[in-house]
């Protein structure tokens, strides 16, 4: 049994249609990549399955689809502009451009996220870090994050603003407007999936780091005393929700980040990372951010964001329990830990409700015209019942099975001359290989139900 490396996992993604590099027939561009069908399929899983679990299943949490350009104030009151910057290095002969704490740590097998421009050019000077190039290294300097753009129809009337940073900050400044209209007391959490946009100095590996991602984040609006109750309930719960899914609990852990590396508005921070071939990673944060969101939202708009308990009488500006996970990073870990060698057969352990595909249909041969049209029968059934399902009836049966396997299908469904005589289908598990004999009108409900069939 072997396990995956980034060069596996990037081969497969491309070869089989879950991503691709963007604008490749361009010549691609730079940590951008497009979602092919299957991955595409497992986003909208993902989607779902989250969701459903933090907004439908929840009494006390909505959902809003915000805005991805805003008025420019809102990054000057949530600190972007101004803090929302990390420290770049640069190659003094070639001029490429690197993350201070990248180059350092990686020379030296420390952390130094965090750290001052003067103790990064420290760092870099007592220890004589070189850039990966081997050239001498500029001073370190701060370089801004937040993607700017134009906005306006005409040239002389242009306005600059932002693409948002981050997904949370339509949560914030429409806390109220939810509050209201959705007649919201206090405990209640807004959520939201959606694309946000940095100008990130060091990319990769893969799509792990990119200029462009899709978060799905969760606000919890609070009582001050009921912050630690939120944030070890939204630790716990994370751990549980990602479990669901298939992931190895053994490769994940959760790391309280140091003062020196949390963002300016979080009083406390917890990573929960996933251990990749290159190391721990984090794809998911749990954040306490006080009411540091809500009360500069308020001071630079002058809108007055206390909330008074009907109950008590005590007024107060909510404080925020953050829930926030890449739903693309949280993708590639899946595509790490399902991968899977046994000899030549390559096979993606997805759990079924992320998979592609919850099933395969085939004829047994394609050169039989009674069995083709009854495969094709099975197919429209599944796919009249709502299950995502593939048909394939090309090349042999065993090149077949294993290009389904390669591509996470749970179940492949095999249409043979049995079937034409007792309306029964052969099930094989893509895990065991093992098959069994299952009617076609039990298929249904057995490929929803079911984790496997065997």
């Amino acid at each position: 049994m072997d396990s995956a490396d980034i060069n596996k996992i990037t081969s497969l993604c491309k070869r089989r249609g879950f991503v691709f590099p963007s604008s490749e027939i361009y010549g691609g561009w730079e940590a951008t990549y497009d979602f092919g069908p299957l991955g595409a399929e497992i986003l909208r899983n993902l989607r779902n399955l989250w969701w459903e679990e933090f907004v439908h299943n929840q009494p006390d949490i909505v959902g809003i689809d915000g805005a991805i350009i805003s008025h420019p104030r809102v990054w000057e009151a949530s600190g972007h502009v101004e803090s929302f910057a990390d420290a770049m290095v640069e190659d003094q002969v070639t001029h490429k451009r690197f993350r201070a704490d990248h180059i350092i740590d990686e020379a030296l097998n420390i952390s130094s996220d965090g750290s001052t421009l003067e103790e990064f050019d420290r760092l870099i000077e007592e220890n004589k870090i070189k850039s990966p190039d081997g050239n001498k290294l500029s001073k370190a300097r701060r370089f801004n994050s937040l993607v700017e753009v134009e906005v306006g129809t005409l040239e002389s009337e242009k306005t600059n603003a932002y693409l948002r940073g981050e997904t949370c900050q339509p949560i914030f400044y429409n806390f109220e407007l939810v509050r209201s209209s959705m007649r919201k007391k206090l405990p209640f959490g807004i959520a939201q999936i959606g694309k946000a946009f940095r100008n990130e100095i060091k990319v990769g590996p893969y799509f792990h780091r990119t200029r462009e991602f899709e978060q799905m984040e969760l606000e919890m609006f609070i009582h001050p005393k009921d912050a630690e109750k939120y944030f070890n309930r939204f630790k716990k719960w994370s751990i549980e929700w990602l479990k669901s899914l298939g992931l190895n609990d053994k490769k994940l852990r959760l790391r309280d980040q140091e003062f020196k590396e949390r963002a300016h508005y979080n009083k406390i921070a917890t990573d929960i990372e996933y251990e990749y071939p290159f190391g721990w990673k984090e794809f998911q944060g749990i954040h306490y951010r006080g009411d540091w969101d809500l009360k500069r939202h308020g001071q630079f708009s002058g809108f007055d964001f206390t909330y008074k308990d009907e109950e008590t009488g005590e007024s107060y500006i909510p404080h925020v329990v953050e829930y926030s996970i890449g739903l693309n990073r949280l993708m590639l870990v899946l595509l790490f830990d399902a991968y899977y060698e046994d000899g030549e057969r390559v096979v993606l352990k997805l759990d079924p409700k992320v998979a592609p595909y919850r099933a395969a249909v085939f004829p047994l041969v394609r050169n039989k015209e009674n069995l083709l049209k009854k495969a094709e029968e099975v197919f429209g059934m599944l796919l009249e019942d709502g299950l995502s399902i593939d048909y394939d009836d090309r090349g042999n049966i065993g090149k077949r099975y294993m290009a389904q396997d390669e591509i996470g299908t749970p179940s492949c469904i095999t249409i043979d001359y049995q079937t034409l005589e007792d309306e029964t289908v052969t099930v094989r598990d893509r895990d065991t290989t093992e098959q069994i004999r299952v009617k076609i009108d039990d298929l249904g409900n057995a490929l929803r139900l079911a984790r496997s069939l065997v």
